[in-house]
C-alpha cells in the first residue's frame, strides 16, 4: 500500500532518489572508514583506530536509518555495491591507501564535507520543492552529525 501522507507519488519517488544518493555516499564513506581503520600505522595509531571506529559505527547506524526512511516513503532502498558506487558522489581508490595517517584524515574530511554539501542541496530541494519537512528534518540531523565528525577530523590540522 502506498503512503498517503500529502506528498504526490512523483515527489515521493524523487525524494527517495535523493535519499538513495545519501545512502550510497554513506556506504562508500563507511567502507573507507573501515579500510583506513584496518590500515593505520605509525603516529597516533590507537587514537585514530578508535576515532575511525567510532565514526564508522555512527555512519553504520545512519545507513540503517536512511534505508528505513526510503521504505517509510514507499521506496526501495538500494543495497548493492554497484549501486552505491554508481550513485555516490564519493570516489574510492581500489588497491591504494593514502601514504600516511594525515592523508587518510584529509581524505575522510573531504568526504564528510562532500556529504554535507550534498545534504544541504537535498534538504533545500526536499523542503522547498517537495514540501517534505519530515525528511528535511531527518537529513538536517544527519548533516549535523557529519558536521561534527568533520570538525573532529579538521582539528588534526593547524
Amino acid at each position: 500500500m502506498k503512503p498517503n501522507i500529502g506528498i504526490t507519488d512523483k515527489n515521493l519517488k524523487e525524494i527517495c532518489a535523493l535519499l538513495n544518493n545519501s545512502l550510497a555516499d554513506s556506504h562508500i564513506l563507511y567502507f573507507k572508514l573501515r579500510k583506513y581503520h584496518w590500515n593505520l600505522k605509525g603516529d597516533n595509531f590507537m587514537e585514530l583506530h578508535k576515532l575511525f571506529e567510532s565514526q564508522y559505527t555512527e555512519v553504520q547506524e545512519a545507513i540503517d536509518e536512511i534505508a528505513e526512511r526510503v521504505s517509510q516513503l514507499g521506496g526501495v532502498a538500494i543495497g548493492t555495491t554497484s549501486e552505491f558506487s554508481k550513485l555516490s558522489s564519493l570516489k574510492e581508490s581500489p588497491g591504494k591507501n593514502p601514504e600516511d595517517n594525515m592523508n587518510m584524515i584529509k581524505e575522510l574530511l573531504g568526504d564528510h564535507e562532500t556529504i554535507i554539501r550534498s545534504l544541504r542541496e537535498s534538504i533545500d530541494a526536499i523542503s522547498e520543492k517537495f514540501g517534505d519537512e519530515g525528511t528535511a528534518d531527518f537529513l538536517t540531523g544527519l548533516m549535523e552529525d557529519h558536521e561534527k565528525m568533520a570538525w573532529i577530523l579538521r582539528r588534526y590540522f593547524k
